[in-house]
């Protein structure tokens, strides 16, 4: 019984654990999703608006918004575990 305990003690810390890290991270996205939005249709070269700082920025989150799609797209749930078709 103490066995039991003990696992459940350390399943329910490390789920607690992981939550905040996923908040994070659709924090991070929503972030990338509003900035993409902002900067429109990629600049052409030479544009005295874009920096190579902003670029590098945008192409971030450009991938990681891709990496989301992706992820999204295999998911059978919803973050709720409600399922999606």
């Amino acid at each position: 019984m103490l066995k039991q305990s003990t696992i459940l003690i350390a399943i329910a810390l490390l789920a607690a654990g992981t939550g905040p890290a996923l908040a994070g991270e659709r924090d991070r996205l929503n972030a990338c999703q509003a900035m993409v939005e902002r900067a429109g249709p990629e600049p052409q070269a030479g544009d005295p608006r874009s920096t190579a700082f902003d670029q590098a920025e945008l192409q971030k989150c450009r991938q990681i918004i891709k990496e989301w799609t992706l992820r999204d797209s295999r998911m059978s749930v919803d973050e709720q575990g409600r399922p999606l078709r």
